[in-house]
C-alpha cells in the first residue's frame, strides 16, 4: 500500500518491538514450527497457525513476497523435554496398533484439513522430518566440537555456545544443575544438554530408526528444525515462529545448534515470534492432559470453524486467550453479524476496481496502522466494522474495502454465506427437513390465527435446539450446544 505504516514486530529474543526490515525484500523468509503428528491437533495448537497465517498475510499486504516453510515432525519428539520417555509417534502407533508411518500420515492429513477449515493458507513448502535424515546426520557430524557421546546417544554440550538460553530469558546464575534431570539420562554432562541422536536400546524394535556414526537410532527433536530451516531458508532468515512453549527449550536448542553449525553468534532468524497460550479455566490447553478440544469439538457443538479464527483475531497474539463456550459463541455471533451486514451490499454490487471515498481510505489507513503495530487484529476488526457500516457510500467501494481488509483477516467474507454458518450440532434431534416442515406448519397456524398451535411448534423447535428468527432472511438457525 502507498503511505502505509511501517511494520513493527515483537522480537522474543530482544523482548522488544522492532521495525521489520527484510533481509531480501524480494522474498521474506519465514519458518514455522509445525506439529508433531501423533494425535489430533487441539485448539491451542491451531492458534499458532492462525497467528502465523496472519503474519504472512500482513507481510504480503505490506507488499513483500513470502517464502514460508512449515515442518511436520513425524519422528524424534519424546514424551518428555528432559530427553526421557517414548517417542510420541511410536507410542501412538503401539496404542492404535498401526504402523508409525500410518499414524504420521493420518494425523498430518487431519492437520492439513483443519488448516483449510480455518482458511489458513498453505506454506510455500511442507518439510517432513523423515525426508531429511541424511541431512540431519551430516549436520550432526559438522558440529562435533559441541557434542559428546553418552550411552544413550549423541548430546549437545550447551556450554560450548554463547548466551545459551537467552531467548528464554535465562540468566547465567539461573543455570544451577537440576540433579534430578541430570540423573535421568546416564552420561549427560549438564542439565540443559540435549539429544542430537538417540540410540535405539534394542535395534529393530523401533519402527523408525536409521544407521548413523553414533549407532542405529533416530534424530533428536530439536535437530530437525535447525536442519530444515537452514536447508530451505538459509543460515540466517527473517522470522521464526512458534508457540510460546517453544521459547523455553525447543527454540533455544535450535539456536545453539545453529551457532555451532555456522561458528557464529547468528541465531538462525532475525526475529523470533511466539503466540501465547489458549487457556481454559486458568490452565493452558495440552494434548498430554487428555480431553482437549479440537475443531471437531466446535463443529459437533454447532459452531462453524471460522468462529474460532474470529476468536483468535479478536485478541492480540501475544495475549493469553481464554477458551470458553461464551467466548466462542460471541465470536460466532460477531461473524454472523458481519455476514448479515454484508449481504445487502453483495446483493447490490460487486467490488469496485478502486477505493476513493475519504471515509473508506481513512479506515483502510487505520486498519493498516493496526496490523502494522505488531499484528493488532483486535483493533483492525473495528475498522472493518466501520467500513461495512459506513453510510451513503457506494456499495461496490465498501465491498472493495472489505475485500482488502479480508486479505489480512482471512475470513472469506465476500464468499461466506449466512447459511454456511448454520452448523447442525451432533446432539440435534431433528433433521433440516423436519425443521423446515415444522416452520411451514407454524406459518400456516399463524396465518389461521391459531397462535397457540404456533407457540407450541416454536417451543418444540426451541427444545430441539433451533432458534427461530422471524424477519431474518435465513429464517432459523441451530443453537450451539456445549454440554
Amino acid at each position: 500500500m502507498t503511505d502505509s505504516a511501517p511494520l513493527v514486530l515483537f522480537n522474543s529474543l530482544t523482548r522488544a518491538a522492532e521495525p521489520f526490515v527484510p533481509i531480501d525484500p524480494a522474498a521474506v523468509r519465514v519458518y514455522s514450527c509445525g506439529p508433531t503428528v501423533y494425535a489430533r491437533q487441539h485448539l491451542g495448537n491451531m492458534r499458532a497457525y492462525v497467528f502465523t497465517d496472519t503474519l504472512t498475510r500482513v507481510l504480503r499486504w505490506k507488499g513483500w513476497p513470502v517464502r514460508h516453510v512449515i515442518n511436520i515432525t513425524d519422528v524424534g519428539h519424546l514424551t518428555s523435554d528432559a530427553d526421557a520417555g517414548d517417542d510420541k509417534i511410536e507410542k501412538a502407533a503401539a496404542a492404535e496398533q498401526v504402523s508409525a508411518w500410518d499414524v504420521a500420515a493420518r494425523y498430518t492429513a487431519l492437520f492439513k484439513a483443519d488448516l483449510a477449515r480455518l482458511n489458513v493458507a498453505e506454506p510455500t513448502r511442507w518439510s517432513v522430518a523423515t525426508d531429511h535424515i541424511d541431512d540431519m546426520i551430516a549436520f550432526a557430524g559438522r558440529i562435533g566440537g559441541s557434542t559428546y557421546e553418552a550411552p544413550s546417544g549423541l548430546y549437545f554440550d550447551t556450554t560450548t555456545v554463547p548466551d545459551y538460553g537467552k531467548l528464554a530469558g535465562h540468566r547465567e546464575d539461573a543455570a544451577a544443575p537440576d540433579v534430578a534431570r541430570i540423573d535421568s539420562v546416564e552420561g549427560k554432562r549438564h542439565p540443559a544438554d540435549f539429544a542430537i541422536w538417540r540410540k535405539s536400546e534394542e535395534p529393530g524394535r523401533r519402527q523408525m530408526e536409521w544407521a548413523s556414526p553414533w549407532g542405529i537410532g533416530a534424530p533428536g527433536w530439536h535437530l530437525e528444525c535447525s536442519v530444515m530451516s537452514m536447508k530451505y531458508l538459509g543460515a540466517q532468515f527473517d522470522i521464526h515462529t512458534g508457540g510460546i512453549d517453544h521459547r523455553e527449550i525447543h527454540h533455544p536448542n535450535e539456536i545453539a545448534q545453529n551457532q555451532a553449525y555456522t561458528g557464529t553468534a547468528g541465531t538462525g532468524a532475525n526475529l523470533w515470534m511466539h503466540n501465547n497460550f489458549l487457556v481454559e479455566r486458568g490452565a493452558k490447553m495440552s494434548k498430554s492432559s487428555g480431553g482437549f478440544a479440537t475443531l471437531d469439538t466446535l463443529v459437533d457443538a454447532g459452531v462453524h470453524p471460522l468462529a474460532y479464527r474470529m476468536l483468535c483475531l479478536s485478541a492480540h497474539y501475544r495475549s493469553e486467550l481464554e477458551f470458553s463456550a461464551e467466548n466462542v459463541l460471541a465470536a460466532l455471533t460477531r461473524l454472523k453479524r458481519l455476514v448479515i451486514a454484508l449481504a445487502p451490499l453483495r446483493a447490490a454490487a460487486t467490488p469496485s476496481d478502486s477505493i476513493r471515498h475519504p471515509k473508506l481510505t481513512e479506515q483502510l489507513g487505520l486498519f493498516d496502522a493496526a496490523v502494522a503495530n505488531d499484528l493488532n487484529t483486535a483493533a483492525a476488526l473495528t475498522h472493518l466494522d466501520a467500513a461495512i457500516t459506513a453510510k451513503r457510500i457506494d456499495a461496490g467501494e465498501r465491498l472493495a474495502a472489505v475485500a482488502r481488509m479480508d486479505e489480512v483477516l482471512g475470513l472469506g467474507l465476500l464468499a461466506l454465506e449466512r447459511s454456511a454458518l448454520r452448523v447442525r450440532p451432533a446432539t440435534a434431534t431433528l433433521t433440516d427437513d423436519e425443521v423446515e416442515a415444522l416452520l411451514a406448519e407454524r406459518k400456516a397456524a399463524r396465518a389461521a390465527k391459531d397462535f397457540a398451535a404456533g407457540d407450541a411448534i416454536r417451543d418444540t423447535l426451541m427444545a430441539a435446539g433451533v432458534d427461530i428468527m422471524d424477519g431474518d432472511a435465513l429464517g432459523w438457525d441451530w443453537r450451539p450446544r456445549f454440554d
